[in-house]
């Protein structure tokens, strides 16, 4: 298991669409799930997608502790995600404070789907469906953006609420975010 560099915001592995993995079962992708939970566990993070540690492939782990988005949210154990697709269950979005690994001590308000629906391979080649909400669904569509170039302030429409998560967290100009902000 080795800690990987995480990419920051600007490198163009972050800019580009990543590449499908053909053998989610094979030994080089599961070294690289390993190495990605040891990365993003060391951050700390609750999510970390490939192209984030230099790699273009459309990988994606996280986990979700019970609680983090709000009293009484079941967690979601460790879980890898090969190839995920997302499929928004209606209209309704929310917004919330977003981090990115790849975007240190930066936080911003970002809107997203609240309820989802997604599918993945998981490493050992089973299907993986599940539906989202909450924190939850905001750490998976956080991560999936990764995989298709995007980082969260180009979902943002109000970029004054971009600033220092320490910052944010303080409530300075009026702004009550607390550090719910997912850090991928």
């Amino acid at each position: 298991m080795a800690i990987l560099k995480i990419a920051r915001m600007g490198h163009p592995v972050l800019m580009t669409p990543a590449r499908e993995v053909a053998n989610p079962t094979a030994p080089e992708v599961h070294a690289l799930i390993n190495d990605m939970v040891d990365t993003m566990l060391d951050a700390p993070g609750v999510g970390l997608a490939a192209p984030q540690v230099h790699v273009p492939a459309r990988i994606v782990v996280f986990h979700v502790p019970a609680g983090r988005g709000g009293e009484g949210e079941e967690g979601v154990p460790l879980t890898a995600l090969i190839n995920p697709k997302i499929e928004p269950l209606d209209d309704e979005k929310e917004d919330g404070v977003e981090g990115c690994l790849s975007l240190p001590e930066m936080a911003g308000t970002v809107s997203r789907y609240a309820r989802i629906r997604y599918t993945a391979t998981a490493p050992d080649g089973t299907m993986i469906e599940r539906e989202a909400e909450g924190f939850h669904a905001r750490v998976v569509q956080h991560e999936c953006d990764h995989l298709d170039g995007i980082l969260y302030p180009m979902r943002m429409t109000d970029l004054s609420t971009l600033g220092y998560a320490e910052e944010m967290a303080k409530g300075h100009q009026g702004t009550n975010d607390s550090a719910e902000a997912p850090d991928d």
